[in-house]
């Protein structure tokens, strides 16, 4: 058992979930060179170097969007050993999202349960922290900013919010992510039908040509996020489109409002709000597998959802993903656990006596 585990984690378990999560970005915020002493740097075998989108990811191991809404603790990351972070979701117009408390702690399952709403800064505060941070000498690693729609904008104008927000943060992105699936503002799951999706991200795809042009900068890859709650079709259609339109890739997947098989207590596993860790890993690997299958290596994918060790992460690139990202895993593992899986990687192909990451 890890020093996290013994020790801090049931001390930040004692305190509200929010709170908790406010603090510990606080701290990284303010203390990233600190963050480097205690947890190291970046590990640096070759093998874990993945090559995507013309961006190089030291690991494949990221942060996902939701830890670090309003690009706060940027620095922190990489010294964390993560090899890509992403920021967001993002929203045209800062909003406080849903009233608290709006994350619950399923310890007896790995879980947690958040029905946060896209609380952030709004896309200009995000935009100039994130180009404070270039100016300062980042990135170490890959950026990617997750877009959501602004909570306040009727679905009939999504297209044009999501546009405003890609505007402002176009040019500190490595990478940009839709998230159309996120169940916490109300309808935005109907995004994902095939009519709205293609119209959002046919407006994007021109804003994208638009500002590389203007610039003479490359375009930036925008991937969909998708959610674990689509049925198979559904899913498959998203993947035809993303093919069809020329994306870069895929996050798979967002939070569940599924609760089957859960051990925890009533009062919690009844809470509204998406569902993350251990119980979505099966069948975010499970979707994973099925877009690979259809996209071939058209597309890449970020593989997200149960990540908590190495072998989780394995699981993941085994079926096709070309990346992996955590959030809840952190929560439950600490500021060491990218680097404990990045070891167990590393250890892993030792193992099999293989050269690669599978995938």
């Amino acid at each position: 058992m890890t020093l996290y585990a013994r020790l801090a984690r049931p001390a930040l378990f004692r305190l509200d979930s929010e709170r908790a999560h406010e603090l510990a970005i606080a701290s990284l915020a303010r203390g990233a060179r600190l963050a480097g002493v205690l947890a190291g740097r970046v590990p640096a075998d070759p093998r874990l170097v993945r090559e995507l989108w013309g961006l190089r990811f030291p690991t494949p191991i990221g942060l996902a969007a939701g830890f670090d809404k309003s690009a706060r603790a940027l620095a922190a990351w990489p010294r964390l050993g993560f090899g890509f972070a992403e920021t967001g979701s993002v929203t045209a117009h800062p909003q406080p999202g849903n009233p608290r408390p709006r994350i619950f702690r399923l310890p007896d399952d790995g879980a947690l349960i958040n029905r946060l709403a896209f609380n952030n800064d709004g896309a200009a505060a995000v935009a100039e922290r994130i180009a404070r941070w270039r100016r300062g000498g980042g990135p170490l690693v890959p950026l990617g900013v997750n877009i959501g729609k602004s909570r306040d904008v009727p679905l009939q104008d999504a297209a044009d919010d999501y546009a405003a927000t890609l505007d402002h943060i176009w040019a500190g992105a490595d990478y940009v992510v839709v998230n159309v699936s996120s169940p916490n503002t109300p309808g935005l799951r109907r995004l994902q039908d095939a009519t709205p999706l293609r119209a959002i991200l046919e407006r994007l795809l021109a804003v994208d040509a638009a500002k590389a042009a203007s610039g003479g900068h490359a375009r930036r890859p925008l991937l969909v996020k998708l959610a674990p709650d689509l049925g198979s079709e559904a899913a498959d259609q998203a993947v035809d489109l993303a093919l069809e339109l020329g994306l870069a890739g895929l996050v798979i997947c967002n939070t569940t409002i599924e609760r089957e098989g859960l051990a925890s207590p009533p009062d919690l596993v009844e809470q509204e709000g998406g569902l993350s860790g251990r119980p979505l890993r099966d069948r975010s690997t499970a979707m994973v597998r099925r877009a690979r299958e259809r996209a071939g290596d058209r597309l890449g994918i970020i593989g997200v959802g149960g990540v908590f060790d190495a072998d989780d992460a394995w699981q993941k690139l085994a079926a096709g993903a070309d990346l992996v990202q955590l959030y809840t895993g952190l929560i439950y593992g600490g500021p060491g656990t990218a680097r404990r899986i990045g070891r167990g990687l590393v250890e892993r192909m030792d193992r099999e006596e293989r050269s690669a990451l599978p995938g």
